[in-house]
């Protein structure tokens, strides 16, 4: 009995002291086990594994890719169009070892606070440089400069035991303050635009106008022209038949066209002629016979 009131104590501290020694890394994790603020073990695989209880610890890093949204920063281009740009970026982990000695106990947040400092510095070199102008930042070359970012700031950041996998530009917009004067400038682009498409076409209104009044005219002349060639061969048709009837009876020709003339001659109100009473023109009314009277020899 006295023997198993020892033992029972020694067994759980036992199991206690081994317990307290074993630690599972996960896969998605490093880890570092730590001796008075000394690295002992650098654990990249995941797995169990084993330290000193009481006197070692153990400090985890997430091995996954992470994210970064970097706070928005203003950069000028060479052609002076103030731009704001929101950018972020991809890292990871790369070396625990470094990553713990440049950061010490602060961990992530001490991390990214640099990295983002590095980051913001490397975009207003890259925008800001001599060749660089905004339609470039806004054109699809934009990719090659986030690339030149991604790669001058991976080169920082590997003294920081970090790799940046990649870093895009999530917007790039005009300052607040010029937004409006840009709107504006663009609305009287528009106008310009727009008053010239509409020149444009009162100037083509007017040539397809021009042009049907010319054809209105040519069809309008030619169709008198034909008219009048009509008319003509109408006319010479006509005199052609008095003629051809003149020959044929010439004494009915003189009775007819004298009953025209005194047709039109005493039509309407017109009934008062004012005439000599041997005129030509009473002939065929003197006439007992109805025939001319012949003309004295």
């Amino acid at each position: 009995m006295k023997k198993s009131v020892f033992i029972i104590p020694v067994l759980v501290l036992a199991v206690a002291a081994i317990l307290s020694s074993l630690f599972i890394v996960d896969e998605r994790e490093k880890a570092l086990v730590l001796q008075f603020g000394q690295i002992k073990q650098v654990r990249e695989e995941p797995g169990l594994a084993f330290k000193i209880p009481l006197i070692q610890e153990v400090v985890r890093y997430d091995d996954r890719i992470l994210s970064l949204d970097t706070n928005l920063i203003e950069v000028t281009p060479s052609d002076d169009r103030r731009l704001v740009v929101d950018a972020f970026a991809r890292y990871r982990i790369n070396d625990v070892v470094q990553f713990r000695q440049a950061v010490g106990v602060g961990g992530q947040r001490v991390a990214e606070d640099r990295l983002q400092s590095i980051l913001n510095a490397q975009i207003r070199e890259v925008l800001g440089a001599e060749s660089v102008t905004s339609d470039t930042i806004l054109s699809p070359d934009r990719r090659l400069l986030t690339n030149r970012i991604r790669d001058q700031a991976r080169v920082l950041a590997n003294g920081l035991g970090l790799d940046i996998v990649d870093v895009r530009l999530k917007t790039t917009n005009l300052p607040e303050q010029n937004l409006e004067a840009t709107f504006a400038r663009m609305r009287a682009e528009r106008e310009r635009e727009a008053a010239d498409e509409i020149a444009r076409g009162n100037e083509a209104a007017q040539r397809v106008r021009a042009q049907a009044d010319r054809t209105v005219v040519e069809l309008v002349s030619d169709a008198n022209r034909q008219a009048e060639i009509t008319r003509g061969e109408a006319d010479a048709q006509r005199n052609n038949t008095f003629a051809e009837a003149f020959t044929q009876d010439a004494e009915f020709f003189e009775f007819y066209r004298s009953l025209t003339a005194y047709s039109r001659a005493l039509q309407g109100n017109n009934s008062t002629l004012v005439i000599t009473p041997d005129s030509e023109f009473f002939d065929y009314f003197d006439s007992p016979t109805g025939r001319a009277t012949p003309a004295a020899e």
